[in-house]
């Protein structure tokens, strides 16, 4: 698939695609480089005389801004320029990341300030997530929805998984702080490149009521969609259940059961190549039942933790990380189109911040638990309590009869069910993304 592939109609503005095109580049760049910044700043605890407990602690703090500050970051991408919202965010990590690189190859990075930039970068995040959402939306017509959607995903889980490999061979070659380093470089180049966007197709916010009055609003579109709801509901389980399986227990399986660190290597490569395959999948399929197929495919987030519970041959791991990679790609397309279909242009940037604090909010408690959890019932049976949850509250969401029904709309001008204003009429009002 080409760039020509996604250019957009003739009566559409010519720098949609291009605007495409920029904000793909910009996102493999700082892929490429905060995947690898991610174990170069665990290693640069560890060389600086910090323990596990130590490279827990600064990825908190990373996690922490990320939760506090997701819902005002969505109502100020809505109130704002979205692209200057993320300029302004990479220029954050850009700066953060490059002060961390300057300590640590100087020697002389304290714990204490390592976990100030660390939340610093995790403040950026919070502000920018919600803003590049809406912004990608913004740039898609409904008809191209899903196909960009899904070589956007593929673009960036390539740039994950280049970046973790490309970052850890990097740190076995030369000192963490360059990889910091490089990572601030990508961060201050993917901005120039959001700095060109064209915003002229996006129609000026109306004066709004303040800050408050915006999270209100978003609230309300949040709470007034069952479907929406009620999908992130299920994931703030979900993305729980499934981080304390992979964060915590699948190292501790791997180290004890399965040969060391590189058997789980394997297994995380293996649902890296998984999420390729799912988005080069969803590029030529296209559900009508757009969350009946997604829900369908969150069932086998199930199979990681049953097969640690287990625990599965190497192999055996592989496979079930690569079938679960593949169906969480289904899912992410199909839910992306369902808000770029649903949910109105100006209010995009907040439903995206509800659906991101849905999702990560339970994470930490999910991974402080795990330690005490394996204490309390054993290793195995909280794993499989792990795949249980997945396979409840999926089994659970399929009863919203808006999660079976919600169907893709086959023209712009079909009328969305409850009144709501169809979503593909003009470049301006359409495109969205999230």
């Amino acid at each position: 698939m080409t760039a020509a592939d996604l250019a957009p109609p003739s009566d559409r503005p010519s720098r949609a695609g291009r605007n495409y095109r920029l904000l793909t580049a910009a996102a493999i760049i700082t892929g490429l480089g905060t995947n690898g910044a991610l174990i170069a700043a665990a290693f640069a605890v560890l060389e600086s005389g910090g323990d596990a407990g130590d490279v827990g602690l600064v990825a908190a703090a990373r996690t922490a801004p990320l939760v506090l500050f997701l819902l005002i970051g969505g109502a100020v991408a809505d109130r704002l320029p979205r692209h200057r919202v993320m300029v302004a965010a990479n220029t954050l990590n850009c700066v953060s990341q490059a002060v961390f690189a300057w300590l640590v190859l100087a020697g002389d990075a304290r714990l204490w300030q390592m976990m100030v930039l660390t939340a610093l970068c995790g403040t950026g995040q919070a502000f920018f997530n919600p803003a590049a959402e809406g912004m990608l939306m913004s740039t898609v017509s409904a008809e191209q929805a899903s196909r960009a959607f899904a070589l956007f995903r593929m673009s960036m889980q390539g740039a994950a998984i280049g970046g973790a490999a490309l970052g850890g061979a990097m740190i076995a070659a030369m000192d963490p702080g360059w990889v910091l380093a490089i990572d601030a470089a990508a961060f201050a180049v993917a901005g120039a490149l959001r700095s060109l966007l064209d915003v002229s197709h996006i129609p000026a916010r109306e004066p709004g009521g303040g800050l408050l009055a915006d999270l209100r609003d978003g609230w309300q579109e949040f709470v007034g969609r069952t479907w929406l709801w009620a999908v992130v509901a299920q994931f703030s389980v979900v993305v729980a259940a499934v981080g304390a399986a992979e964060a915590v227990y699948g190292p501790l399986v791997a180290r004890d059961e399965l040969g060391g660190a590189r058997p789980w290597g394997l297994a995380l490569a293996a649902f890296g190549v998984g999420t390729l395959g799912g988005a080069v999948l969803m590029m030529r399929w296209k559900p009508r039942r757009l969350l009946l197929a997604g829900t369908l495919c969150v069932f086998p987030l199930a199979l990681p933790s049953a097969g640690l519970a287990v625990p599965l041959p190497v192999a055996g791991l592989c496979a079930v990380m690569f079938v679960s990679g593949a169906a969480i790609e289904v899912f992410g397309v199909s839910w992306m189109t369902a808000l770029h279909q649903e949910v109105p242009e100006e209010k995009l940037s907040r439903v995206s911040a509800y659906d991101w604090f849905g999702s990560v909010a339970m994470v930490p408690l999910a991974t402080a638990l795990a330690g005490p959890v394996e204490s309390l019932v054993g290793r195995s049976q909280a794993l499989w309590g792990c795949a249980a949850l997945v396979v409840l509250v999926t089994g659970a969401v399929l009863f919203v009869p808006d999660v079976r029904n919600l169907t893709r709309r086959s023209s712009p001008t079909e009328v969305v069910a409850k009144g709501a204003p169809a979503s593909a009429d003009t470049e301006g009002a359409v495109g969205r993304l999230g």
